[in-house]
């Protein structure tokens, strides 16, 4: 997709990582419609575990901040949210690459759920810390925030209704919405988390490096190493000089640690060449 072209939604592709995340929320999904069924307290168990809650995140159940993206327990939630991941995710995973994509995603998912944490304890709006957050609607956000960073000016298809939108306006229509719906919503914990994924998504696209967070980290662990490795090599230069000032013969090396041969012709060793080691 070029920008500026209209989209619809019959022609996003299914990428990689996008189908599987579908996939995942489904299983999850028909698993615990089972449960609720035919298992009731193993469906409670794992709503208090793998769903967000506030207090249980600050007492050490830090794995919560990802497990409660996979919960669903509406049908109608699982559908907006599959709808949207393909909508969305599609293009962003296209164009970025599976790595940066889901990076991304659940880097706003994770900034999502700190965000709920944070704002339940200020206990505004009828916030409560015992209130459970589940749904990948935080990463969600993200991708849609991103779209509208990226694909501002490209048209989406409103379907079932007959008009074109640009992708910036329905991304600030959703942002309204949202706002809306965090201020008239009493105890509203998740719009907080919808809020999390917009604000962070934003972030991310604006001041994190454009190839993600894990290039940039194995940038600056390389460099990082081989700054070492050079220090290292000069302190051995270093030590190796005064070692032969000692036994009487003068040694040396440049700033970055290569020996420097004598000038005298009749020492130059390979070929009569002058070059030391290589750095």
């Amino acid at each position: 997709m070029n920008r500026g072209n209209t989209i619809s939604l019959s022609l996003p592709p299914f990428t990689r990582w996008v189908k599987r995340l579908i996939l995942v929320y489904a299983g999850i999904y028909l698993l615990m419609a089972l449960a609720e069924v035919t298992a009731p307290l193993a469906h409670d168990w794992v709503s208090v575990y793998l769903g967000l809650i506030p207090k249980l995140v600050m007492r050490g159940m830090i794995w919560q901040l990802i497990t409660y993206s996979f919960l669903h327990f509406q049908l109608l939630h699982l559908l907006f949210n599959a709808l949207s991941l393909w909508m969305f995710g599609s293009q962003l995973e296209s164009d970025w690459g599976s790595k940066r994509f889901l990076e991304f995603y659940f880097f706003c998912t994770v900034a999502a759920a700190l965000t709920t944490v944070a704002m339940s304890y200020t206990h505004i709006l009828g916030l409560s810390p015992a209130t459970t957050t589940i749904g990948a609607s935080g990463g969600i956000y993200g991708l849609l925030v991103a779209f509208g960073v990226l694909y501002g000016e490209s048209e989406i298809m409103m379907f079932p209704l007959p008009f074109r939108i640009k992708a910036k306006y329905f991304v600030w229509g959703i942002v309204f919405l949202t706002l809306v719906g965090a201020i008239q919503e009493s105890g509203g914990v998740a719009n907080f988390a919808h809020l999390g994924g917009l604000l962070f998504g934003y972030l991310y696209l604006r001041f994190l490096p454009r190839k993600g967070m894990m290039f940039s980290a194995s940038e600056t662990y390389f460099s990082v190493r081989n700054d070492y490795y050079r220090w290292k090599r000069r302190r051995a230069a270093k030590k190796f000089e005064v070692y032969m000032r000692q036994h009487d013969r003068d040694v040396h090396f440049d700033e970055h640690g290569n020996y420097i041969p004598p000038d005298d012709d009749s020492r130059k060793g390979n070929g009569g060449s002058k070059s030391g080691w290589v750095n």
